[in-house]
């Protein structure tokens, strides 16, 4: 169970850097779907992607993983309105279908996600746990904090 589940941190790690980058790479994809009553879309944009990829990064780092999974969790809760905004005013974002059933099963998701992330908010073997640091690098009172 633990290999699956250091597979699947990976793959959370990696999605999560990803789509923080989209976030850089195409704003305005995701400023369009960012509800009208919040100020500074762009900006929000921005911060939103940053702390995608920080917390993809931290996935991977031992020592943080855990808190970094509790930001997840607060990170997916923030988004949240954007996706239901998206649904509600059936917004078109390029490279995604324009389907109201797809939107419909994209506000379910972030629950699926939240769960993904909170699984690694339980303390992992630090021998087993998917790193981006070599083990050898991290002291051994830093791998106690999990």
């Amino acid at each position: 169970m633990n290999n699956i589940k250091e597979i699947f941190r990976v793959i959370l790690a990696v999605c999560m850097i990803v789509a923080g980058v989209t976030h850089f790479t195409s704003p305005d994809q995701y400023v369009k779907i960012v509800p009208p009553q919040l100020p500074y879309p762009l900006q929000l944009v921005y911060l939103s992607g940053f702390y995608e990829i920080l917390g993809g990064i931290g996935l991977l780092v031992p020592p943080l993983s855990q808190a970094t999974a509790w930001g997840l969790i607060a990170l997916f809760i923030a988004v949240f309105p954007a996706n239901i905004n998206m649904a509600v005013n059936n917004i078109q974002i390029e490279h995604i279908p324009n389907s109201p059933w797809l939107q419909a099963v994209r506000l379910p998701f972030q629950a699926v996600l939240i769960a993904w992330a909170w699984w690694y908010t339980k303390p992992s073997n630090p021998e087993k746990q998917a790193s981006i640091i070599p083990k050898s690098l991290i002291p051994k009172e830093l791998e106690q904090l999990q």
